[in-house]
């Protein structure tokens, strides 16, 4: 896999809810080869996804218990990674066993730690808000993209492009691409945020508003998102800084969304959004999630477009200009955590 991506660090393998009790669920990740299962217990594991013996996928296997069972063979591993039984054959080779991941669940978000197990410090998963936090009403959804996670990190980077590419979805007015967000560098990540003043809301009215966005863009690549409209004077009035979100008149919204390199140019993107409870409801939601699927797959058509030419290209150079710099930050800090 490409020096890109730190492996010190977790990654959302599925939504809580896409990983039954005795299904095991294979995803690559960095480019290896992932198995994950829920135990009759309750517990998830996350073990390498080839069996010792031929290297068939385990997720082609079956549970049993706390364990899972090689579908090819019969060889039956403990949630450590052993194997504990080999039909036929009494002796178990001390070598007969495959990595472990640690895997944790938080924020309706499945997790693995690709780094050394020692290594899986739990502080570092981002603060994301789950689908069932009592203060949002969110939709889920994820999109299999063909092309490289960093193309996807830099389309979240930089929303200059909404104006353009979005123009049959979100709909925003120009001044997304004319006027740059303020930004601030994180020790694992960077802050956006912006103020569009006296402008339409994505939702149209009769009304404009002062419309406030930031954002949290964070190592490995998740994208935590608060949204809201304000009364046209509240910008100047808050000093073009964050406002009270408990005053805003209309759109309060959150959106997660995480970015998973499964290999060199293929990639998993989750993503929620949805209204704050006192200023919408499931229908809203419904509403939302809808616009938001159209905007992605508008999103996923161009960014591998962007993919073929580049692969296309020897050396492939591109032209900064001002509105990368958020990508500038973001990929000293991912170079910074993918050398340690």
């Amino acid at each position: 896999m490409s020096g890109h991506y730190p492996r010190n660090a977790w990654y959302v393998a599925s939504w809580s809810h896409e990983l039954p009790v005795n299904r095991p669920f294979g995803i690559r990740i960095l480019g290896n080869p992932v198995v994950i299962y829920r135990t009759d217990s309750g517990r998830l594991v996350a073990l390498e996804d080839r069996c010792v013996h031929r290297l068939a996928p385990l997720s082609l296997g079956r549970c049993e218990g706390e364990k899972l069972r090689c579908q090819y063979h019969g060889l039956l591993y403990s949630p450590d990674g052993r194997v504990v039984e080999i039909p036929g054959q009494p002796e178990i080779p001390e070598r007969a066993k495959v990595h472990a991941y640690p895997v944790v669940e938080r924020h309706s978000w499945v997790w693995v730690w690709m780094g050394p197990a020692e290594l899986a410090d739990e502080t570092l998963i981002p603060p994301a808000i789950g689908l069932d936090h009592p203060d949002w009403i969110l939709g889920s959804g994820h999109i299999d993209y063909q092309a490289e996670a960093r193309l996807v990190h830099e389309n979240l980077l930089d929303f200059s492009h909404l104006p353009f590419l979005h123009t049959e979805s979100f709909g925003p007015p120009p001044s997304f691409s004319t006027e740059r967000p303020k930004l601030t560098a994180l020790e694992r990540g960077v802050r956006l945020e912006r103020w569009l003043c006296d402008a339409q809301p994505v939702f149209k009215t009769d009304t404009n508003v002062d419309g406030w966005t930031d954002y949290d863009f964070l190592a490995p690549g998740v994208l935590l998102m608060w949204s809201g409209s304000f009364p046209v004077g509240s910008a100047a009035e808050w000093n073009y800084g964050k406002p009270d979100y408990s005053r805003s008149i209309r759109d309060a919204s959150f959106t997660c969304q995480a970015v998973t390199p499964l290999t060199d140019k293929t990639s998993r993107y989750f993503f929620s959004w949805g209204p704050h409870a006192t200023q919408g409801n499931a229908a809203l939601r419904d509403v939302m999630m809808g616009i938001a699927r159209k905007a992605f797959e508008e999103d996923r058509i161009m960014i591998e477009a962007q993919q073929g030419i580049l692969d296309a290209t020897p050396d492939p150079q591109v032209m900064p200009m001002t509105c990368d710099r958020a990508i500038t930050i973001f990929s000293q800090v991912m170079r910074r955590l993918a050398r340690a």
